[in-house]
């Protein structure tokens, strides 16, 4: 989600993989923030870039705020053991999300994902 943001703004560097590394299960499978989201947050700060003015940073968080907002609308949470169902800091977790009778990565990873991009590609287009 980050690098595909930063593809669309011309945004490269090296670092960008490896700082999503983690962000898949929610935080390194612990459940918690869905990795798309963290990605888009990422994203916005990333377009939006570093400020010392205070109006321009709290314009970038409301960016950030709103992301938060439509995302949850739409998915119902940022938290990936709700989104998935599943407890991902398990063995057993793990499995059922590897198993190839589990559609949770199609039918709710995938959609996150993209629905992540194409919120935040919303709001940094209409905040440029």
């Amino acid at each position: 989600m980050l690098l595909a943001v930063c593809r669309d703004y011309n945004i490269e560097s090296d670092l960008l993989p490896r700082i999503a590394t983690c962000f898949g299960g929610g935080i390194g499978n612990t459940g918690s923030v869905c990795g798309a989201v963290i990605g888009a947050t990422m994203a916005i700060g990333v377009v939006r870039k570093q400020s010392s003015n205070l109006d321009d940073w709290m314009a970038t968080a409301g960016i950030a705020k709103e992301f938060r907002v439509r995302f949850e609308e739409e998915m119902g949470t940022i938290s990936c053991r709700e989104l998935t169902g599943l407890d991902l800091s398990t063995d057993l977790g793990r499995e059922e999300l590897m198993n190839s009778d589990s559609d949770i990565a199609m039918t709710v990873c995938f959609p996150a994902v993209a629905h992540a991009y194409r919120i935040v590609s919303e709001l940094l287009k209409d905040n440029s």
